[in-house]
């Protein structure tokens, strides 16, 4: 471990030639670790998430050659400890929320990546932990490095396409999930030939079926996936469903929907929150299990032609984004668009969705299309995936829509996102197919009780024996139960679905207030010539702004002109003002007040020329002449009406002092020297005051 990094792992390489699997299996749990870092973030291991080719390309060379799935030392390292079937403690209480709390309660997850692996903690040893295989047990780390490991301080500004985990996970995602050919077999080093599946286990623990209630007399169906893998024809996408559970898992099952349902309370704490990172890696399997899927051909891709013939390739690219992705996504999904900041950094969220939403753009037959082809939009064979997707369209595009109308569209970042998804739902035939599937959906939506992937596996005929895939339900023809099936699987059976082009959705962009928003738009001004304040009504407690009123503010198209109209000695210091110099003035002048109160009063309530000087110089401008911001300061103006009293506060400006400064300077270069100065000054002074005083009084004379 002390030695640098390329030694290190041409030792490793060695190791791992020459040890037998019996030695190996010891070090194995230390060396994943150590590549990357502990469960609970404090070893940082490889750093794979820092790690560039044109940073550091020695380091990034040898580490993608070491983990690389074709023949990498370390794939082998995990070949050769699967061929003796051996097993590794994962602890529970670091799996996702949802999956952690549900084997807590001895409920079976139901993803089949948890089936026969829940161990009873031993007495004096650890909690609640999975039985991994060497792959499962190498995925699991790799993948909640993503989550777990925090980036380093210097790598904010580094490109995560770059980086060494992601160009990782693109490699493992083509070479497990292939869109050309098949899986090919794993490389052994043991001279037995290729390593096995692993072996089925007997069921540790009793688990109700997932959604269930506890009974006695479901404990022991968990008996049922104790034939997992027996099929040898399974063998070959075995770590194919392995690779695809384990990222759906530890990426996006953090929402469960009973919490996604809590959540939508406003006194519901803020759960998991993904960081921008996670989101792009989640985009990058997003993308190719789209392109996965569409490698089917046209004829294995029909429903009819699902038959026992078809390979387990076949039946799993066809299942994979149905089965494994699509709810856990939309929860995923729906926690973003509720919770994110609303900030530029949400593309990273957009992309991510539209994305899923456009599984043509991953299709083979995209490389061959021109340009004028692109306008004739998306192709009717694309309608089952968009009807039994409905919500991820609908739904989260009204979730879009409610952001949109809080965001800053002044901003070009945010509107671009708003540009983006309007051109990809403007596409050609995409907005008829949404409204083809929101007729098979509403009509009679509450009486449709029945959601398949919620029932008890035991009762599901299996399409084929063997493998994971035995556990899935036969395919729905139905396209009116499949779109019911898909809302309720997805909102549950409480569900109120609002249509996307219903009239509720479509009064939200009404041609009324597009009128108001287009006329806020302008640069209307007032009769002062000043531009309007924000739209608002008068309320009993000063104005309320309406809706068009924030859309005012947050866009930047109208403000209100905020000022101080408080006791001017009381305002806060400025920043142009010396702080200490400020409280010894106010101090003084409080004394001056104080003790000549009755003086100064007399002299202002006088009716000649000495009153009106003093009242120029002791009292505040009358209240009348300022621009009240609230209909409440009218109530209270009265309350406001104060003495006469002496200000000195001006002295205390930077501004002040530098002007008299400046004024003595000036004298000095004319020979007059600083008490003739300051004599001139106050002459000076004395002379605007007089004149300001008559214009004052001629002014009120007028107003009379």
């Amino acid at each position: 471990m002390n030695k640098p990094f390329a030694q290190r792992c041409q030792d490793l390489v060695k190791v791992i030639e020459d040890f037998p699997a019996k030695e190996l299996h010891t070090i194995f749990p230390w060396l994943v670790e150590s590549i990357f870092g502990s469960l609970d973030g404090v070893l940082a291991g490889w750093n794979l998430r820092s790690l560039q080719g044109r940073v550091s390309p020695v380091e990034y060379s040898v580490a993608m050659e070491f983990l690389d799935p074709g023949g990498g030392p370390m794939m082998k390292l995990v070949y050769k400890l699967q061929a003796e079937d051996y097993k590794f403690d994962f602890p529970v209480s670091y799996l996702p929320g949802p999956v952690k709390a549900s084997i807590q309660e001895r409920v079976l997850p139901d993803s089949p990546l948890y089936h026969n692996k829940v161990q009873l903690p031993a007495p004096g040893g650890l909690g609640l932990h999975l039985a991994l295989n060497p792959f499962e047990y190498y995925m699991f780390f790799f993948a909640l490095s993503l989550i777990t490991q925090k980036p380093l301080p210097g790598a904010l500004h580094i490109r995560t396409s770059d980086c060494a985990y992601f160009i990782l996970v693109d490699r493992y995602l083509s070479w497990f999930l292939p869109t050309e050919g098949s899986v090919l077999p794993p490389l052994s080093s043991s001279p037995g030939g290729p390593s096995p599946s692993p072996a089925p286990r007997t069921p540790a623990m009793p688990f109700a079926s997932y959604g269930l209630h506890h009974t006695s007399l479901l404990k022991r169906h968990v008996s049922h996936q104790t034939s997992v893998n027996a099929d040898p024809a399974s063998h070959e996408i075995w770590r194919s469903e392995t690779l695809l559970q384990v990222f759906v898992e530890m990426w996006l099952h953090h929402y469960s929907l009973e919490m996604y349902q809590k959540m939508q309370s406003p006194h519901a704490k803020e759960s998991f929150m993904p960081s921008e990172e996670h989101v792009l890696a989640v985009r990058l399997l997003l993308k190719h299990l789209h392109a996965f899927s569409n490698s089917l051909r046209p004829e294995q891709a029909s429903p009819s032609a699902h038959s026992h013939a078809a390979s387990p390739l076949e039946e799993f690219k066809r299942a994979a984004v149905p089965r494994f992705v699509q709810q856990k996504l939309y929860l995923f999904l729906q926690h973003c668009f509720g919770h994110w900041p609303l900030d530029a950094s949400f593309r990273a969220v957009l992309e991510m969705w539209l994305s899923y939403l456009q599984p043509w753009r991953y299709a083979p037959e995209k490389q061959a299309l021109s340009s004028d082809s692109q306008a004739r939009g998306v192709s009717e064979r694309w309608a089952p995936f968009v009807q039994e997707n409905l919500l991820i369209y609908t739904k989260l595009f009204l979730g879009f829509l409610s952001r949109a109308l809080r965001t800053d569209l002044v901003s070009p970042k945010n509107a671009l996102m708003v540009f983006r998804v309007a051109k990809v739902f403007a596409q050609p035939n995409l907005a008829e197919m949404i409204q083809r599937g929101e007729a098979l959906s509403v009509p009679e939506l509450r009486s449709w009780l029945v959601i398949p992937h919620r029932q008890h596996r035991l009762f599901t005929a299996p399409t084929f024996t063997g493998s994971f895939l035995s556990s899935w339900p036969p395919a729905v023809t139905d396209a009116s139960f499949k779109v019911k099936s898909h809302v309720y699987s997805l909102e549950g059976q409480d569900c109120k679905y609002t249509p996307m082009f219903g009239p509720e959705v479509r009064a939200l962009l009404s041609e009324a207030q597009l009128a108001q928003l287009t006329l806020a738009l302008g640069t209307a001004q007032d009769e002062n010539g000043k531009k309007q304040l924000p739209d608002c009504v008068v309320g009993e407690d000063g104005l309320i702004l309406t809706p068009l009123g924030r859309y005012q503010i947050i866009n930047g198209l109208r403000r209100f002109d905020i000022e101080y109209q408080g006791d001017s000695e009381l305002q806060p210091i400025r920043s142009y003002e010396i702080a200490s110099l400020v409280r010894l003035l106010f101090r003084l002048s409080s004394a001056i007040n104080h003790r000549f109160a009755g003086q100064m009063a007399a002299l202002c309530s006088r009716a000649d020329f000495l009153g009106s000087f003093c009242r120029y110089h002791l009292l505040e401008p009358g209240l009348s002449g300022r621009r009240l911001l609230s209909p409440v300061g009218r109530g209270r103006a009265a309350n406001r009406a104060r003495g006469p009293r002496l200000s000195l506060r001006f002295l205390g400006s930077y501004r002040t002092l530098l002007t008299l400064l400046l004024a003595f300077f000036v004298a000095s270069l004319f020979c007059v020297g600083p008490l003739l100065c300051a004599l001139l000054l106050v002459l000076g002074y004395v002379l605007y005051a007089v004149a300001m005083t008559l214009l004052t009084e001629r002014g009120k004379l007028h107003q009379l």
